[in-house]
């Protein structure tokens, strides 16, 4: 028995286990979001100004990280979620720190899973913030 597929399936599943595979620090991916958010002018995706907008979404990056690294995991989620609300980013800083909560979220799951308490506590902090919205 034979299993064929068609040249785009192909592509897709190439493209699927390629990017799959790569393993980016989380770390260095919201590290270079924060350098880009500081480069790129915020302005409101909707078009809308915020009557409080509070530090900069560069600060707030900096600030994760930091949590982070200094093991304080659910400060760190409870930040870029707060973040994550914020209307102060453009369209393209909004993608990044996406990308880049996913990428810290995979990261505090494999954690957890592994039986590391601050990330299980990370992880149940992420997961009420996004039940409460």
């Amino acid at each position: 028995m034979t299993l064929r597929c068609s040249p785009p399936l192909g592509l897709a599943l190439l493209v699927l286990v390629s990017t799959a595979c790569k393993k980016e620090d989380p770390m260095a991916e919201l590290e270079k979001s924060a350098a880009a958010m500081e480069k790129a002018p915020a302005a409101p995706a909707d078009g809308a100004v915020d009557a409080n907008p509070g530090p900069a979404p560069a600060e707030q990056v900096k600030k994760a990280i930091a949590d982070f690294k200094a093991g304080k995991m659910e400060d760190a989620v409870t930040r870029l979620q707060l973040l994550r609300g914020q209307s102060v980013m453009s369209p393209e800083q909004r993608m990044a720190l996406q990308d880049n909560i996913a990428s810290v979220m995979q990261e505090v799951y494999a954690m957890a899973q592994n039986g590391d308490a601050r990330a299980k506590a990370a992880v149940a902090q992420y997961e009420r913030m996004q039940t409460a919205r």
